[in-house]
């Protein structure tokens, strides 16, 4: 027995050895299968961490594709009931928040007041607001002196008017059913177009009966922000009923003025392309004009160093007319509007048209009467 010892000792490392050598490879095939997987993972969490606009190859969401192909091409609504954000709402469906948005950044690049004016969304057809009209009191006092009580501030409620905002836009059935039309551009740019058209001259001149209150349909005196009642804007008179004076840089430069220096910063002019190819021509004293054109592509056009927004809704220049305004509209005009746009399918009005019905609610009125100075032709 004591001799086949040695052998047996040898036999068994050599079983070691193999064991080894098939642990080895085993460990090798565990360590590929785990950066097999590792691999699977992170391709995983970088789908999962792209915006939900970019959900499929053609860059739509599950929502949008369903909206899209679905109920705009197809009209089937039932595919919309799955989803929260196309819940049936005032005879329509609330499109999808991608769509929305496209909808909304064309808005702000049309439509020329919303662009400069402060906007707020909003859950409910209303929209209030508190504002103080003559600031909070205060004073000083040593550091044992009593502090007596301060006066309350006033404050006004701002309740913009309302109106349902429509647009009805319209395409062949056979422009549906071609796979190459591409009918979300196509109707964001419908709306946006005509929305911005008619929100336009609402924010301008709007009644405020079922539409926004213009800015120009306000009461507007010549006295100064201190004794001015609040909600009523300040003009400066032109001098003449045909138009400017012989010094009409002077007027443009009291109206730049009459703003308060902190609404300066931020603001803007506005008046259409009419009367701004008047203003164009002004010179001031030494010959130069008053107009500097941007230097670089993307830079707004200045006025007395004030960028200049042309809106073609704002009136031309005539006796009594109010052409011109300068302030600061983020501070001074307020634009609120209900947060999702509804269409509604309609392929059986205007047959073989299928028309789309597209609604929003939005109101406006001015929300600081100190911000926002106009030039009033004389009467």
């Amino acid at each position: 027995m004591e001799a086949n010892t040695p052998v047996e000792a040898l036999d068994a490392s050599f079983d070691l050895v193999a064991r080894q050598d098939a642990t080895d490879v085993a460990v090798q095939v565990l360590r590929g299968d785990v950066d097999d997987v590792k691999a699977r993972l992170d391709r995983v969490s970088r789908a999962a961490a792209r915006p939900i606009i970019e959900g499929g190859p053609d860059g739509s969401s599950l929502e949008v594709k369903s909206f899209v192909q679905g109920y705009l091409r197809a009209g089937r609504e039932t595919e919309l009931k799955s989803f929260s954000g196309a819940v049936a709402a005032d005879g329509g469906f609330a499109v999808p928040r991608e769509i929305d948005a496209l909808i909304s950044a064309r808005l702000r690049a049309i439509s020329p007041i919303r662009a400069i004016a402060q906007v707020v969304q909003t859950g409910s057809a209303g929209y209030r607001k508190l504002i103080t009209t003559s600031g909070t009191a205060s004073g000083w006092v040593s550091e044992t002196a009593t502090r007596p009580e301060t006066s309350t501030p006033a404050f006004a409620e701002i309740a913009p008017p309302t109106g349902e905002l429509y647009a009805n836009p319209a395409a062949s059935q056979a422009m549906l059913d071609d796979a190459a039309f591409d009918v979300q551009s196509w109707l964001a740019n419908e709306i946006a177009t005509e929305f911005a058209r008619a929100e336009g001259a609402a924010f301008i001149t709007g009644t405020g009966t079922n539409q926004p209150r213009g800015f120009l349909n306000v009461t507007s005196t010549t006295a100064a922000d201190a004794t001015r009642p609040f909600g009523t804007l300040q003009h400066i008179v032109s001098g003449n009923a045909s138009g400017f004076d012989a010094a009409p840089e002077l007027k443009l430069i009291d109206l730049v003025h009459a703003l308060k220096a902190g609404h300066r910063q931020g603001a803007t002019w506005v008046m259409n392309s009419k009367t701004l190819a008047v203003v164009r021509k002004m010179k001031a004293a030494d010959g130069s004009f008053l107009w500097q054109p941007g230097i670089m592509e993307g830079q707004p056009n200045r006025l007395l160093g004030y960028p200049v927004i042309e809106a073609e809704d704002m009136p031309d220049i005539a006796a009594s007319a109010s052409p011109i305004a300068f302030g600061n509209f983020r501070a001074g005009y307020l634009i609120a509007e209900r947060s999702a746009t509804s269409i509604l399918r309609d392929p059986f009005t205007n047959k073989p048209f299928v028309h789309f019905y597209a609604t929003k609610r939005i109101g406006g009125q001015v929300l600081d009467s100190d911000a926002i100075k106009l030039l009033r032709i004389s009467a």
